[in-house]
């Protein structure tokens, strides 16, 4: 499994939380939200998914990954 951090924009609340993570879910990514920081942290299969497609999840929830 690989693992990136995503510096995300607009998340502000725990409806954002399980937006975001229930994205990435969709997609078959692990998302961890940190409100505080502004980052999810994504645990992906490498070979299935790129950086690109979690970006993509994510933006697609009306959030902007920076």
């Amino acid at each position: 499994m690989a693992q990136a951090t995503l510096k995300v924009e607009g998340m502000s609340c725990n409806h954002c939380v399980k937006s975001v993570e229930g994205a990435l879910q969709n997609i078959g990514a692990k998302g961890k939200v940190d409100l505080a920081a502004k980052t999810v942290t994504v645990e992906y299969d490498a070979s299935k998914l790129d950086k690109a497609a979690l970006k993509n999840a994510i933006e697609e929830q009306g959030y902007d990954v920076v």
